[in-house]
């Protein structure tokens, strides 16, 4: 079984992978799992904190090798307001609700939920089922460095 010593972000430039992987968002974040590649590589994660894998990013392994992450597709509601303003406050809405979204200039996604839909109509929304890969924002206390190797995080400590 191989380790991952860092986490590489999308368009690293870093060469081809020897495996890749295909990760919902949820999955994407992640300090501790043993992943399994399409083509059967067994990758450790075992980072000294929580990391969120970017969309086309890699684990450098070991080795030196890398292990490609890709995210998948997953079944959201694209909701859309009458104009700005009004997805302004249907994304307060959203987030009154810890409920994870991501924020497009002219659109939210999120997971689907028939109560939040329920609720975001009554609003005024338009909620529309899509199948695409979910980026959801970030919270405020999320570490933002995604190329810092586990090893330099484990030194300063």
């Amino acid at each position: 079984m191989l380790r991952a010593v860092a986490h590489l972000p999308a368009h690293h430039g870093r060469g081809a992978a020897i495996d890749s992987i295909t990760l919902a968002h949820d999955e994407r974040r992640l300090r501790r799992k043993l992943l399994t590649g399409k083509n059967g590589t067994e990758v450790l994660v075992d980072f000294p904190n929580t990391v969120t894998l970017d969309h086309e990013g890699a684990l450098e392994l070991e080795d030196g090798r890398l292990f490609e992450i890709l995210a998948a597709k997953e079944i959201l509601y694209a909701v859309t307001a009458n104009d700005a303003a009004h997805l302004l406050r249907l994304a307060w809405h959203i987030g009154n609700r810890h409920t994870p979204a991501q924020l497009d200039a002219d659109r939210i996604l999120i997971k689907r939920d028939h109560v939040l839909k329920t609720m975001l109509e009554g609003l005024g929304a338009k909620v529309s089922d899509v199948t695409e890969p979910f980026f959801a924002e970030h919270g405020a206390y999320h570490s933002h460095n995604h190329a810092e190797p586990a090893h330099a995080l484990l030194a300063r400590k």
